[in-house]
């Protein structure tokens, strides 16, 4: 079963209130025929559109492929949450791989938030970024340790965009009986993902990067020349960049077997007026402690965008709005009769160790995947890292590289039943609080 078609029609955007409310672009045409580049890009969403505009912009010619539409994808369908670091936290990182390279990707996500900064303000691009990003614990014991590394990041990375907040103080911002205090960081950011996906795409265009639509790679050719072929075409090139994430099939066994696709859901619901001070008196996105996390916050609208709930199959679920729903409802009681207006899915990809898969898989074939619910920033970054790469400064793109990429157990035929019964074990432990 190809994920691409599993949940999705070709070349049409889930009816998300995202494309409710895109700056529409108007479709790119499909590749007919055999073309010449000298680096071609398979996969439209924010890594993909990242290395093809810093690729163009350094005077190199590029060809990109998706197979559907730009920011179709999780790039067009996530929370919007611009998150600071890495995946894992950085006490995590400390002690996975010592303090100096904790250091180092703490400044690598630090470098990743400011690039999509830059972006937005370079090229116009209206995608509503505000700051503040909240996370939240369900009990005493969370909130101390997320006031405790809100401590760590002060004293040990002088990072002061981060705070700790009471109950008190935390119930003033989010009035939710599930949750107990929070903290608070300022410096990282969110915003409406499938706008910046479609500005990212027309500063590529703009600067010479040649877009072709409802264009499904079929497989890649390797070679000093690899050809990257295509259901009526082909493109001849130097490098190739792999930019698919959770949509990558079958194009290439060392990454399907170390990238998962997993999916999650969200709602958008009605607009909530004054009472959207019930669910947030501030324009701040929330994470909270869950094994499977919900996120929300505020759209420009006062809808609340609620995430929530996971599948590890192909298909998503029949009823998106009651598996969502049901969430939603234990943190916001008082909405769990509101209306809903939009309810949509999406696929992204994780790695067992909940950290990007970076890798030149040949020479001259890069690729860049698995960003485990980070991905805003994360793949924006890595796709500036790989342009970088290939005009030969490969310092940040080798340190993304050497994080320990071990593959799924079982191979392709049983990761996703072995990752159903994972994920269902931390999720039950999560549930009784072990």
């Amino acid at each position: 079963m190809n994920l691409l078609y599993s949940n999705d029609r070709k070349g049409e955007y889930p009816a998300s209130w995202y494309a409710a409310t895109a700056n529409a672009l108007e479709p790119f045409a499909e590749l007919k025929g055999e073309t010449r580049a000298d680096v071609c890009v398979v996969g439209a969403g924010y890594t993909g559109l990242s290395a093809a505009l810093h690729l163009a912009e350094a005077g190199l010619k590029v060809v990109l492929l998706e197979a559907h539409r730009v920011g179709f994808g999780a790039s067009g369908r996530n929370g919007g949450q611009l998150g600071s670091g890495q995946r894992r936290d950085q006490e995590e990182l400390e002690a996975m791989f010592g303090r100096e390279d904790a250091h180092r990707l703490w400044d690598l996500g630090e470098e990743a938030k400011q690039l999509v900064r830059d972006l937005v303000a370079k090229h116009g691009i209206e995608c509503d970024l505000k700051p503040g990003i909240a996370w939240t614990g369900f009990g005493k014991s969370d909130t101390k340790h997320l006031h405790d590394y809100a401590e760590h990041m002060q004293r040990e990375y002088g990072y002061d965009q981060i705070s700790a907040l009471t109950p008190e103080e935390w119930s003033g911002i989010c009035p939710s009986p599930a949750y107990d205090g929070a903290l608070l960081d300022m410096g990282a950011g969110h915003l409406h993902p499938l706008n910046f996906a479609l500005g990212l795409a027309r500063a590529a265009a703009k600067a010479g990067v040649r877009i072709y639509e409802r264009t499904e790679v079929t497989g890649v050719q390797e070679g000093a020349k690899p050809v990257v072929k295509t259901a009526q075409g082909q493109v001849t090139c130097d490098h190739v960049v792999l930019a698919c994430n959770g949509y990558l099939g079958g194009l290439n066994e060392k990454v399907a077997a170390r990238v998962m696709p997993i999916n999650n859901f969200v709602v958008a619901t009605e607009p909530l007026g004054d009472d959207a001070a019930k669910v947030l008196s501030r324009d701040i996105a929330v994470c909270d402690s869950k094994f499977v996390v919900n996120y929300f916050r505020l759209s420009a609208d006062k809808r609340l965008l609620f995430g929530g709930g996971e599948s590890y199959g192909y298909r998503f679920p029949r009823d998106i709005e009651a598996t969502v729903r049901k969430p939603m409802s234990e943190i916001y009681p008082h909405l769990k009769d509101v209306r809903i207006d939009y309810a949509w899915g999406g696929t992204l990809a994780i790695t067992m160790k909940r950290l990007p898969f970076v890798a030149r898989l040949r020479p001259n074939i890069l690729s860049a995947s698995g960003y485990s619910g980070h991905g805003l920033g994360t793949a924006t970054h890595c796709g500036m890292l790989m342009a970088r790469a290939i005009q030969g400064d490969a310092e940040g793109f080798d340190t993304m590289s050497a994080l320990p990429a071990p593959g799924f157990p079982g191979g392709r035929a049983l990761r996703s039943p072995l990752l159903v019964l994972a994920m269902s074990w931390y999720a039950m432990r999560d549930r009784l609080g072990l």
